[in-house]
């Protein structure tokens, strides 16, 4: 049998390619301090607010109210958590506040990694959707966390979206804001049909995707990611098949411009230290809070750390206000995703136990023998 973590080491190795891609591209057409300027946020902010909508819009909402509780668990508790291990990591190895922010940069689970991880993983189906909703909602905690800690800690100012965040208010606000988004677009959802079909069929799943290209206008605008995630949970105007390749060009493209912003320098070390605390701290967090599954599922679940496409994202946007950024979660993003591929085959390869057979039911025959007759 194929092992199902040899997709991991591919998908690595082009990542890594099209990072270098990137970098040489910008060196060779010479485009330094092109991730400082405005239209390179603006594409940023796009890309993130793509890979947010399309991870919780693919959470099935009936497989998550069975462990509702875990879930809510895992996005709160286990971001916090997570974050704050990672930051104590960075601040006893290089004692900088902007070192610190880039454990939250990291702190959150890839959804578009976990999307390929539930097609092939030993994972059972209760322990797969707990996964898809923490790597959907732990996106946008970790976006805001990051706003607040680096105008808290560094007191930076940025003209990107970063910035435009911070200036909204406090981050009561900023929270109100993005419920207020996600209000206004379940009331458009509903007065459009919702689900239901139409006399029109067509005419409304035009207006729900034109609606739903408005809010999520308004929502990179004014960076209301959690307000866009929010949508996605019932804002679903049957645009999977978009969502799927839109979603791949997102991660892709948030490579190259990785690569982009890595000309100017590589800080290995810290890139390493970085990376090494975020898998860790997904291993303890991710075991600690799953006590009520099986242990094979909260084995697999503490390795299921993976970075992408949101904390790439969150880098470029963090740059403008903490310069080095990339240079330190480019490389960590690696590790991690490295890390994730070897833990994953090794515990791919550990032989399990056999299942224990089924007992029927008393008066129930099994699938599997033959009713016997009457006498």
């Amino acid at each position: 049998m194929r092992n199902p973590s040899v997709h991991d080491f591919g998908r690595l190795g082009a990542f890594i390619a099209v990072v270098t891609t990137g970098a040489l591209i910008t060196m060779w057409l010479g485009l330094d301090g092109l991730a400082q300027s405005e239209p390179y946020a603006v594409v940023a902010t796009v890309l993130l607010a793509v890979g947010l909508f399309s991870s919780s819009a693919g959470i099935s909402l009936d497989e998550a109210r069975a462990d509702v509780r875990t879930v809510v668990l895992a996005v709160t508790v286990g971001v916090l958590a997570k974050a704050a291990i990672i930051t104590g990591i960075m601040w006893i190895f290089f004692r900088r506040p902007e070192m610190m922010i880039l454990g939250v940069v990291v702190a959150q689970i890839d959804p578009l990694s976990v999307a390929a991880i539930r097609e092939r993983s030993r994972l059972s189906p209760r322990a797969q959707t707990i996964l898809a909703a923490w790597s959907s909602f732990d996106d946008p905690i970790t976006a805001l966390m990051t706003v607040y800690l680096a105008v808290w800690l560094v007191g930076g100012t940025s003209s990107g979206p970063l910035a435009l965040a911070a200036g909204t208010g406090s981050a009561l606000v900023q929270v109100l804001l993005n419920l207020g988004l996600a209000l206004i677009a379940y009331g458009l959802w509903k007065v459009t049909g919702g689900t239901r079909p139409a006399t029109r069929l067509r005419l409304q799943l035009a207006v729900q995707r034109v609606l739903l290209v408005g809010v999520a206008v308004a929502a990179v605008s004014r960076m209301l990611m959690l307000g866009l995630a929010l949508a996605g949970l019932f804002f679903r105007p049957r645009i999977d098949g978009f969502l799927s390749w839109a979603t791949r060009i997102a991660f892709w493209l948030a490579a190259l411009a990785v690569g982009i912003g890595l000309t100017e320098g590589v800080s290995l070390w810290a890139g390493v230290v970085l990376g090494v605390a975020a898998f860790g701290s997904q291993c303890l967090v991710g075991y600690a809070l799953t006590a009520r599954l099986p242990w094979e599922d909260r084995v697999a679940l503490a390795l299921g750390h993976q970075n992408g496409i949101t904390a790439i994202i969150l880098a470029l946007l963090l740059e403008p206000m903490v310069p080095g950024t990339l240079s330190v979660v480019g490389p960590a993003i690696v590790v991690v995703n490295l890390l994730h591929a070897v833990t994953n085959t090794i515990w791919a390869r550990i032989p399990r136990p056999p299942a224990p057979p089924v007992i029927p039911q008393s008066g129930v025959p099994s699938a599997d023998r033959p009713v016997e007759a009457s006498a």
